[in-house]
């Protein structure tokens, strides 16, 4: 193993210097302890992945353990001994272990010269990770490996310092590397030494290039390109994919009932496997390869088809789906798109409900639109699974339901749809609305009669929008006794919404009514109030008949701004519509 020749200095200290002894400042047990959360992060960092709530609960546990000793100090130093650590005179090595192994800390440090170590405040931010995976190379390393001072080196740490012995000199004198500079040798022994003759050599250190002349056996350039062709192939091969494809083989061609039914476990256990690892290609292809394997084998155990069937519902239920939702969600890389949509295609209707939570839940947004794109299938590819999520309880799926189901054109969905207008919160009533009028058949602009009643502004204006887009004429009688009685009092939107409806809808019936709020006067010759009469003209230009355009004309040169400027938009818009 070897050792850096020159250490960086701003991680180094190699001044020799007295270990601290004594009575320790304050207790060492937050010493311990924090040793002890070192050795069961370091377990957690060599099982797990770093997005295994696990690792995270070990590394956050670890980080909370330096706050006792940020207290009391803004440093410590350890000395380190063959199979303990001391602090002052206190032995602290946190798990008790006298071993020399690779699970001793103590021993990690010792054996490859280190004799102190100096942990500053900061080091459990940004280092103590770091310091976590060198210490694991550290245990797997090989004879021929850097030692751990060289892997200190390369990780060029900022709050930890240390101490070490040159482990190449004598040990039996060996003093801790004190930094002592090497005198220059003078011009005169520079001189002589170069006067001096070569050391002999041994013939026999000498290579002859002619020992390796090519033999009746060596490759030709064609055989050595197709050899490594070869190796690169095997190389790049899924090994995992062919574990898959090999137990599907089994299931194929054994008909011994305990064989098959060994492969099917065998190949539920290997999906498990596969989607821990975040493999997900390898996932959806076990999927497919399930469904193939149905499809083929016709003469399969009922009880075998049916655990080979479990495969892709057991991905889809809600709480193995949400699991991996979650893991996902919170991974700061996602695997390849192609592998999550690959993975994806695979899920079955009972899936929609959990992708429907996730697509207002995640925060990652390389995940969203995988989700969105397994949204868009699933529900156009299941629009009865779709309807009858519009009766969940969960709000974020009932309204994203609701919103598929109108984008859909989910005939299906109107009697649905029309259950949440009558007795839905407001924000499923709204949604509902624009659904409904997004179908547009005759069946749900029946419905939508309901929502001109509605007690929220904002389902009654969507609905009379929806009438004016698309005429409905059973509507009308509704229309006309709005416009006649509550919409007088409602906003300028409202008003509007509801006389550019009911002049869609009523047609030449509503030219008398419309006329006379615009043209008309009341007791003493009183006009109605200019933003209705402006309605009127509105609508009276939606109708467009002969009759309505005289009506327009009758208040042409109407002194009121307002008046005046919505009977020239009604009469310009008829005029390029005749043109």
């Amino acid at each position: 193993m070897t050792s850096p020749s020159s250490p960086p200095t701003a991680a180094l200290t190699t001044a020799p210097r007295a270990p601290d002894t004594g009575e320790p400042p304050f207790s060492p047990a937050a010493i311990e302890e924090w040793l002890r959360l070192i050795g069961k992060a370091g377990r957690a960092h060599q099982l797990y992945l770093p997005n295994n709530p696990i690792y995270r609960g070990a590394i956050d546990a670890l980080r909370a353990g330096f706050g006792p000793i940020w207290k009391n100090t803004d440093e410590f130093t350890l000395a380190v001994g063959e199979t303990d650590l001391r602090w002052y005179d206190a032995v602290v090595s946190g798990e008790s272990n006298s071993e020399k192994n690779a699970d001793n800390l103590a021993w990690l440090l010792y054996k490859d010269g280190l004799r102190e170590i100096t942990i500053s405040k900061g080091f459990e931010a940004s280092e103590v990770v770091k310091f976590l995976e060198v210490t694991q190379r550290a245990r797997h390393a090989q004879p021929d490996d850097d030692d751990l001072v060289a892997m200190f080196w390369e990780a060029d740490f900022v709050h930890l310092k240390y101490r070490y012995i040159d482990l190449s000199q004598d040990m039996s004198g060996a003093e801790p590397v004190d930094g002592t500079e090497v005198q220059p040798a003078s011009p005169e022994e520079i001189a002589n030494a170069a006067h001096q003759p070569p050391p002999e050599t041994s013939v026999a250190s000498v290579v002859n290039m002619a020992d390796f002349d090519s033999t009746l056996y060596f490759l030709d350039e064609p055989e050595i390109e197709y050899l490594q062709g070869e190796i690169a192939r095997e190389y790049a091969q899924d090994l995992r994919t062919n574990v898959i494809a090999a137990l599907f083989d089994i299931v194929d061609g054994q008909t011994d009932p305990a064989v098959r039914a060994e492969a099917i476990e065998d190949v539920h256990t290997l999906m498990a496997f596969l989607l821990v690892a975040s493999h997900f290609r390898g996932a959806a292809f076990a999927l497919r390869e399930a469904q193939a394997t149905l499809a083929r084998v016709q003469d399969m155990a009922p009880e075998h088809r049916q655990r080979l069937a479990e495969l892709p519902i057991r991905l889809s239920a809600p709480e193995t789906l949400a699991q991996l939702l979650q893991v996902l969600d919170d991974s700061p890389e996602l695997p390849p798109a192609a592998d999550l949509e690959a993975l994806f295609a695979e899920l079955q209707p009972t899936a929609l409900a959990t992708v429907f939570q996730w697509l207002n839940r995640t925060r990652n947004e390389r995940l969203r639109p995988v989700l969105e794109s397994a949204a868009e299938r699933l529900a156009s590819a299941n629009t009865a699974q779709l309807v009858k999520l519009i009766d969940s309880p969960d709000s974020d799926v009932s309204l994203e339901a609701i919103r598929r189901s109108g984008g859909l054109k989910a005939q299906g969905a109107v009697p649905q749809l029309a259950k949440v207008l009558a007795g839905g919160d407001v924000e499923r009533r709204q949604v509902a609305v624009g659904a409904l009028a997004s179908i547009g058949s005759p069946g749900a602009l029946q419905a939508l009669e309901r929502a001109l009643d509605d007690d929220d502004r904002e389902v009654r204006v969507g609905a009379a929008r929806a009438y004016a887009a698309q005429p409905h004429r059973p509507a009308a009688a509704r229309l006309e006794a709005a416009v006649k009685g509550k919409v007088r009092n409602a906003d300028l939107t409202e008003r509007m919404a509801f006389f550019e409806a009911y002049g869609a809808v009523a047609g030449e019936a509503g030219i008398a009514l419309c006329d006379g709020i615009l043209n008309g006067r009341g007791f003493l010759g009183r006009r109605e109030d200019d933003e209705l009469r402006a309605c009127a003209a509105m609508a009276l230009g939606r109708i467009g008949s002969p009759a309505a355009l005289e009506a327009l004309r009758k208040a042409a040169a109407e002194k009121d701004v307002i008046v005046r400027n919505a009977v020239t938009r009604a009469l310009r818009g008829q005029t390029g519509a005749t043109r």
